[in-house]
C-alpha cells in the first residue's frame, strides 16, 4: 500500500503551489504583461527603428512570409495581462497589509469582532497565514 501522496494529481499540486507562492506568481504575471506591452510599443512606434526592436520585430513579425504578426498579439494581450497582474499584486499586498494590522491586536474582543474580515482576507493570502491565524486563536484561547 502506497503513501497518501501517491494519488495527488498535478492539478492539485499546481493549485497549492500557486496559493503558496501567490506574491511571486502575481508579480510574474505583472512583469510578463509589462514585457509584452513594451514589445508592442516598440513595434508600433518610432522605437521600431532602434537597435533592440529591429531584431525583435524581425523575429516576431512573420507577416511577410505568410505567418503571424506576433506584435499584434502583444499589443492586445500585453495591456490585458498588465491590468490582471496589477490587480493580483494590488489585491495580495492590500490583503497582506490589512491582515498584518488585524493580527497585531492583543484584545480578545477586538479580535473576535474582526474574525469575519480576517477569514475573508485569508482567501487572498497563503497557507502560512492560516497557520498564524490558528495560532492567534489558540493564543487568545478562542474555541475552534
Amino acid at each position: 500500500m502506497g503513501s497518501t501522496t501517491d494519488h495527488v494529481t498535478w492539478e492539485y499540486r499546481f493549485r497549492i503551489g500557486l496559493r503558496t507562492h501567490r506574491a511571486i506568481a502575481s508579480v510574474v504575471v505583472f512583469v510578463a504583461g509589462l514585457v509584452l506591452t513594451v514589445l508592442a510599443i516598440g513595434a508600433f512606434t518610432p522605437l521600431a527603428n532602434s537597435w533592440p526592436f529591429q531584431q525583435i520585430t524581425a523575429s516576431t513579425d512573420g507577416s511577410g512570409s505568410g505567418g503571424w504578426n506576433w506584435n499584434l498579439v502583444f499589443a492586445i494581450v500585453g495591456p490585458i495581462v498588465v491590468i490582471v497582474g496589477a490587480y493580483l499584486v494590488g489585491a495580495y499586498y492590500t490583503a497582506r497589509r490589512k491582515f498584518e494590522h488585524l493580527m497585531r491586536t492583543k484584545s480578545k474582543a477586538e479580535f473576535l469582532r474582526n474574525i469575519p474580515l480576517i477569514e475573508e482576507l485569508l482567501w487572498d493570502l497563503t497557507p502560512n497565514d492560516e497557520v498564524r491565524y490558528a495560532q492567534k486563536r489558540e493564543e487568545l484561547r478562542l474555541p475552534r
